[in-house]
Formats: C-alpha cells, structure tokens, sequence
C-alpha cells in the first residue's frame, strides 16, 4: 500500500511541525510533492518552514493551533477545509514530557501532557478517518517512542502515554484493512531535538543516558518514518540498535527491566 498521490485539493496535516522530527517529517513530504498544512502552537516557525519547503506547485500552509485546547482542534478540519484541502495524510507527532516521580507530579502539569500525546490522537483521527475511508485512500502515522515498549520510572506518564499510541494505532490498523487507508505507529529512540529541553532533563544528562549506538538523527527518523508509512507497516522502529532494544523490553522480566530502567534514568540516579 503506498501513499495517495500529491493533488491540488490534497495536503498531508503534520502537527508538532515547528521544530524537530515533525518539520523534518513535512520536509520529506513536501520533497514527494504533496501540499503540506503545518499545526503547531508556534506560528513564525512554522511560517519560516513554510517558506522553507513550499512551492507554487505544492504549498505549505501554516495554521497556528494549541492541540492541548479542545475547540481549537475542533475546529482544525475546518479551517483545512477552508483552504479548498482534504487530509488525505495525517501525521500526529506533536508530543512532550514530563519528568520526575509520580508522587512529586503536578496533576495540572500531568493532564496536560496526557492532553497532547493522547487524546489529541485520539481526536484528530476520529475527526479525519471518516473522511479518508469514504474516499478509500489515506494514510495515519502516529508518533510513539520505543519507551511504548516498557516501563519509564522516571516518566511514567509519557511512558504509559507511548503504550496508548502504540496499541490505539495497531488497533486501528487492524480496523482499516480492506479500506485503501493505513495506519502506522513510528517509535523513534533516542534524537537530538528540543524534547530534552522541554521535559526538564539537566544539560547532557538526557544525552549520557543511552549508549550513542542507540541515537539517530531527526532526518533519518523522518527519511524513514515516511519510507515505512509508504510501505504500509505497522510499526516503524528506527536504527538497528533500537528495534533490538525494543525486542528485549518485550521478553524481559519486568522486575529486572525496572531495576535497569531506574539506574539508567537521570531523574532517578540520586537514589
């Protein structure tokens, strides 16, 4: 199963597009031929890629949206809409963490995140998928993390919310076959972004954590996640290393997984 063909009255949505793995994503896109619409909360980024990767043939339209505030997704379609586009590509990859001990969590701060790495998903594909299985093409990449794969002491939610989206887009891959629309789940490791920085991580400690063998680059990510997303796969692990990390998490015993986990972890290593 590949990817519907680039029309003018088609665009693939990639959300979290302002920096990182999502703008990397629509560079590769966009390098396909196909219409981009560009979501983040930050608009001149957006605006600079735009005019970074746009061309008469293909442009990139920037549509500024907080994806943590209900109405304004609500209202995303719609505005899509009214640029004369249907979604035939949706890429939810807007996504952060939290970091620390549950017990010393911000419940308003935990919400938050559950906010934009899960049901923002959830959202966006019930709002988009009617659409594409009528038309009987499409395709959903939904971005994860190999910490799907196991326990996160340390960052259980982020952890807990990765699960979600791994299980939800197999789900509905399974949901979808027969119709021309495809979902697939990327499940990136360890990448240089602004994710370090946001989560709270201290300087160099997100980046000492993992063995370097383990690290892949945000354009490989991207190169490969729309190479598998072509493909029709269902789970996209980037980089040799991870998808053998990603392996072990499944037939590890859990308690000696936890005890690896909490030594590794920078949030943890004081106790």
């Amino acid at each position: 199963m590949s990817l519907p063909s680039p029309a003018p009255d088609r665009a693939c949505l990639v959300t979290g597009a302002s920096s990182g793995i999502g703008s990397d994503i629509a560079r590769e896109l966009a390098a396909r031929g196909h219409q981009v619409v560009l979501v983040a909360r930050s608009e001149e980024p957006l605006r600079e890629l735009a005019a970074e990767i746009g061309s008469d043939a293909a442009p990139a339209h920037v549509l500024a949206t907080d994806l943590s505030d209900r109405s304004a997704r609500a209202g995303l379609l719609g505005r899509v809409a009214e640029l004369g586009l249907t979604v035939d590509v949706l890429v939810n990859n807007a996504g952060y963490s939290t970091l620390g001990k549950v017990v010393d969590a911000d419940p308003d701060d935990e919400m938050a995140m559950v906010e934009v790495d899960v049901v923002a998903i959830q959202d966006l594909c019930t709002r988009v998928l009617p659409g594409m299985v009528e038309r009987g093409r499409g395709g959903v990449l939904n971005v994860a993390s190999t910490a799907a794969f196991q326990p996160l002491p340390g960052q259980a939610s982020y952890g807990a919310a990765k699960s979600f989206v791994l299980s939800y887009t197999l789900s509905l891959a399974g949901e979808l076959a027969g119709t021309g629309v495809t979902a697939t789940c990327l499940c990136p490791g360890p990448v240089k972004t602004g994710f370090a920085d946001r989560a709270g991580f201290e300087p160099n400690d997100f980046d000492s954590a993992l063995p370097k063998v383990m690290w892949v680059t945000s354009e490989q990510v991207a190169r490969y996640a729309v190479q598998e997303l072509d493909r029709g796969s269902l789970v996209a692990i980037p980089g040799l290393a991870n998808r053998v990390g990603a392996r072990f998490s499944r037939v590890a015993p859990h308690r000696l997984l936890l005890e690896i986990l909490k030594r590794m972890h920078p949030a943890l290593r004081e106790h």
